[in-house]
């Protein structure tokens, strides 16, 4: 197959967590509004029918940014970020709690209503798909348009897309245009739309491949682009020099995989406060027993049953912790899990403060291949008195 004459769009919701929300209450169109942290208050329905919303100089404790609104990233403040770090930059920003179950059900409506037109799509996440154009009839930006539409019909939110030969162009593309964007790029574009963005707009170069290109006088696409392959070797090795070679001149053969098998399932929070093992005993054996409970749920629900637990810490001096045990049989029982995990946290030291606290599956397996029920362990206290 011919891949420059391949037809691949990246649709992206636009600030999507934010715009829910914005569905919701529609007065705080136009505002600065960041939707996150974990304590973060529900509006307050005034008598007259007004609402109140708080206000993020008022945030106090340690959760992030989930996502804000365009007026809010405007004066600098961006998903993942410390929420009071995003309060001293805009203290003003109206503050909403996250609300997943409603991400999640405006996530289904805006797929589904995809995947009546163009039923090849590779899930990204929530918010953003790849999808198959190639046995779709219709002009590119014909296509786009009815997209963009099907979604705004199902949900009253508006997404960005391009369409291009690939995936690595396409999602690029999405991101030129924003919001609302609608972007078509063929391999002729590179050079006026592609080459001049920084390096760091390609999916796979992070912050350090980007500051060892920039280190070599590397900033932008269309310089990697003129870098001889020997070069690329010197300094990154053959396999990802080879890919730096190939994505800089937007090559990509990745096909739309509309089915994949996860590697692994976890469940992980971060606490408002850190947590002792001694002094917070109660509270850490409840979190962790839950954490276990959900991702067994997360098991059942996908289907699949784990060989391998696994525990991750993250302690006050951000040192990050990680060990696992293999069962003798694959299991998605909570209380087998949680024994596991268990088992894990004994290897670990706990003299110091935990920031994080998460639990682990991997070594997944189809529930249809497991041969008989697994009995599970015996099931014993949640934690041992040398446990947490």
């Amino acid at each position: 197959m011919n891949h420059s004459s391949r037809r691949i769009a990246h649709l992206d919701m636009d600030a999507f967590f934010a715009s829910v929300e914005l569905l919701r209450y529609p007065d705080l169109r136009g505002q600065p509004v960041v939707v996150g942290g974990r304590s973060a208050p529900e509006p307050v329905l005034n008598q007259d029918g007004s609402r109140s919303y708080a206000r993020l100089r008022d945030y106090a404790g340690r959760g992030v940014v989930t996502t804000s609104t365009y007026e809010a990233r405007a004066l600098g403040v961006f998903s993942a970020m410390a929420m009071m770090k995003a309060a001293r930059l805009a203290p003003d920003a109206i503050l909403l709690p996250a609300d997943f179950e409603a991400y999640r059900h405006y996530s289904g409506r805006f797929k589904a209503a995809v995947a009546a037109i163009a039923p090849h799509i590779e899930d990204r996440g929530i918010d953003e798909i790849y999808v198959d154009l190639g046995e779709v009839h219709g002009e590119a930006v014909e296509l786009a348009h009815r997209l963009k539409q099907a979604v705004f019909d199902a949900t009253g939110l508006t997404c960005s897309i391009a369409v291009t030969p690939n995936k690595l162009l396409s999602k690029i593309g999405s991101e030129l245009d924003k919001p609302d964007g609608l972007t078509v790029l063929g391999m002729d574009d590179i050079p006026a739309r592609i080459w001049p963005l920084p390096v760091a707009r390609i999916n796979g170069i992070g912050p350090k491949s980007a500051a060892k290109l920039d280190a070599l006088g590397i900033a932008t696409i269309g310089q990697l682009a003129e870098v001889e392959l020997s070069l690329l070797r010197a300094h990154f090795g053959a396999s990802y020099a080879g890919w730096l070679y190939d994505v800089a001149r937007g090559i990509d053969e990745r096909p739309v995989v509309t089915e994949s098998e996860p590697k692994s399932i976890s469940r992980e929070t971060t606490f408002e406060r850190d947590l002792h093992s001694r002094y917070d005993r109660a509270e850490l054996s409840a979190i962790f027993t839950a954490l276990c409970e959900r991702v067994a749920g997360d098991l059942r629900r996908k289907g699949y049953r784990s060989r391998t637990i696994g525990i991750k810490l993250r302690y006050d001096d951000f040192r990050t912790l990680t060990r696992d045990l293999t069962l003798p049989e694959p299991t998605w029982d909570a209380r087998t899990i949680r024994r596991a995990a268990g088992e894990c946290l004994k290897r670990v030291p706990l003299e110091r403060r935990l920031r994080l606290l998460g639990v682990r599956c991997g070594g997944l397996v189809l529930q249809e291949e497991v041969n008989a029920e697994v009995a599970g362990w015996q099931w014993e206290l949640p934690f041992a008195p040398d446990d947490l």
